[in-house]
């Protein structure tokens, strides 16, 4: 598998190409609420933070948020574009975040675990600093499980690749439990759509999926021919909705 070095590739096209509209934020943290503790303010950890896609309104939904973000060029696009009076950027990975021992009421990891090398160490990790009774929140693929993902169909073994990149559930589970977390929920959610097929068709063309990594040169103007040709037939039709499982876990 080749990994993505993102102080190279997509730092600057990453926040333009995975947007969010403002129904599917909303939509993302109404799923949070419903499994983040009930008080507030709480004190969140957003790991693998990225160029802040989520951290700003974690922050204005739940409380003041760190972001954890290895790469600098990721960082200094959050910090340069993704700005909230209750947000700060910090260098760090999910095997070494730089807060306190049980500061936090949770952490979140959305489509950063399958990210992390050294997994049973991050679990640990996370373990440290979330304190008993917090909660962790994960949003990956898992390679027994993975949804329908419609403009993959279009990419050779798109399907196959995709599934490559993540861990089977199980093997997900077993990693936290072991590191001292019990599993809560694993559930579907639905990210509802994100535009048009166009609209989406731009933005998959800037190429900021990790499975694009995964593709030869062949198999890039492959897929992406067939994915034109598709949507060229109804470009204004909205594209479908995005299915992406919830994981969360209580700290024990």
């Amino acid at each position: 598998m080749r990994r993505t070095n993102y102080d190279t590739e997509q730092y600057q096209d990453y926040a333009r190409g995975r947007a969010l509209t403002k129904e599917q934020m909303e939509a993302w943290i109404g799923a949070f609420r419903a499994l983040l503790p009930q008080g507030r303010p709480l004190t969140g950890l957003d790991v693998g933070s990225g160029t802040g896609r989520f951290a700003p309104a974690l922050a204005s939904a739940f409380g003041p948020v760190t972001g954890i973000e290895p790469s600098d060029r990721m960082r200094e696009v959050a910090q340069s574009q993704s700005q909230h009076p209750d947000v700060r950027y910090l260098a760090g990975s999910a095997e070494d975040i730089p807060v306190p021992t049980a500061g936090a009421d949770y952490a979140m990891l959305l489509l950063s675990w399958h990210h992390v090398l050294d997994k049973p160490r991050a679990a640990r990790e996370l373990a440290r600093v979330v304190r008993p009774g917090g909660r962790l929140i994960i949003r990956s693929g898992y390679g027994d499980q993975m949804p329908w993902i419609w403009w993959l169909e279009h990419f050779p073994n798109g399907f196959e690749k995709d599934a490559a990149l993540f861990p089977p559930l199980h093997q997900v589970i077993e990693t936290f439990s072991t590191a001292g977390w019990r599993v809560r929920t694993f559930g579907p959610f639905t990210e509802p759509s994100p535009g048009t097929y166009g609209e989406m068709l731009d933005r998959l063309r800037l190429r900021t999926h990790s499975i694009f990594n995964q593709f030869t040169a062949e198999e890039m103007e492959t897929g992406f021919e067939r994915l034109e040709q598709a949507v060229a037939a109804d470009p204004d039709a909205p594209a479908p909705a995005d299915p992406a499982p919830l994981l969360s876990f209580e700290r024990r």
